[in-house]
């Protein structure tokens, strides 16, 4: 049986560029490399393109993707000459440029099978305001919030009043928690909302619902599983970038949630409800918040979570009974399964007899 020649694809316009680095390390290390012929692919900062020897990023060399029959050629830039025919990518681009479905229409344009969601899904949950719209249609309960713009930014006395006079700011297009403050006070609201419009142009300001925060890994296509959830654990205010990725003594992360196990089911059940309601294929996270009460009500949809060796997806999958190994071996097909079922769909221009 021959090997299915591989893409992985890293690095990023993003400023999670770093953490996306930290997934390829721990997706080349456990993926089964008798199975997949694998070429390195970095994305440098300004969104250049090279095929990498190893991830210590030696012998750079500049490549692009064009279109062949049942996959891409990765074509080396300078000559135009074909390195190798591609099967399929898998993009671990966290963030901007990755994670927000540009990535995913430049796949589909070079013919290319790719594991994760799709154009929509993975442009529809980057967006944190266009994902509560869709989801509160859908009946899943979400934050109370509203939106600022550079045109539109509305006064702390009002949302105190609407919301709550604690507050969260988040850029509506960024992950890993960069950018996010918690405010308290009208001073603080009104400096902290410029900081996060060096992010993004659309800030979501969220109402301060005390809560915990249960996680929950997603897999499959058309009848997509839920994981055993898990619950992140703090010592800081909030789940933010240090917490994530710099201070690893501030938070924990505790499978299965302290939760009685009727809730913990319930969390599995909304995760997948959000998962179909967006989109979804091949793979998300879903972060929940839980009430005292025992409320639950969304937090985020993360179309491609960390892959680094402590991360929650692959953690959570593995508390459930798929480890690592085999975790990648199903997203890889559910790329490619995709891919086979639009590859019988008649797309082009040409007349359907």
């Amino acid at each position: 049986m021959s090997k299915i020649s591989l893409a992985l694809v890293f690095g990023g316009k993003s400023t999670e560029h770093e953490i996306s680095k930290l997934s390829a390390e721990s997706v080349y290390r456990e993926i089964d490399k008798s199975k997949y012929d694998i070429s390195l692919i970095y994305i440098d900062i300004q969104g250049a393109w090279f095929l990498v020897d190893d991830l210590s990023l030696n012998n750079k060399q500049s490549v692009l993707l064009s279109p062949a029959n049942q996959g891409a050629n990765l074509v080396e830039l300078q000559s135009g000459q074909v390195i190798t025919k591609l099967d399929v990518a898998f993009p671990v681009l966290h963030g901007l440029f990755g994670e927000d479905g540009t990535i995913q229409g430049y796949f589909k344009m070079a013919n290319l099978a790719f594991v994760g969601c799709g154009v929509m899904a993975s442009s529809a949950c980057m967006d944190k305001d266009m994902t509560k719209r869709i989801l509160r249609d859908a009946g899943i309960g979400i934050t109370p919030y509203a939106v600022a713009t550079a045109d539109n930014k509305p006064a702390y006395s009002d949302l105190a009043k609407e919301l709550s006079t604690t507050l969260f700011l988040k850029p509506a297009n960024l992950g890993s928690s960069v950018g996010v403050y918690k405010v308290t006070n009208e001073a603080e609201y009104n400096e902290k909302l410029e900081e996060a419009f060096r992010f993004d142009f659309k800030i979501l300001i969220e109402k301060f619902i005390p809560n915990k925060e249960v996680e929950c890994a997603v897999l499959g296509n058309e009848n997509p599983k839920a994981s055993i959830p898990g619950e992140v654990t703090m010592n800081t205010d909030f789940f933010d970038f240090e917490s994530k990725y710099v201070d690893k003594d501030s938070s924990g992360f505790v499978i299965p949630a302290n939760e009685a196990s009727q809730i913990l089911e319930e969390i599995r059940r909304q995760a997948i409800k959000v998962f179909i309601a967006m989109g979804c294929e091949g793979y998300a996270r879903i972060d929940f918040f839980l009430t005292k009460n025992k409320e639950i009500y969304l937090n985020e949809v993360n179309t491609i979570p960390g892959f680094t060796s402590v991360s929650m997806y692959p953690k959570m999958w593995d508390a459930t009974g798929i480890p690592y190994a085999e975790l990648l071996d199903l997203l890889i097909e559910f790329g490619l399964d995709r891919y086979r079922k639009e590859q019988a769909l008649n797309l082009s221009a040409q007349k359907v007899d």
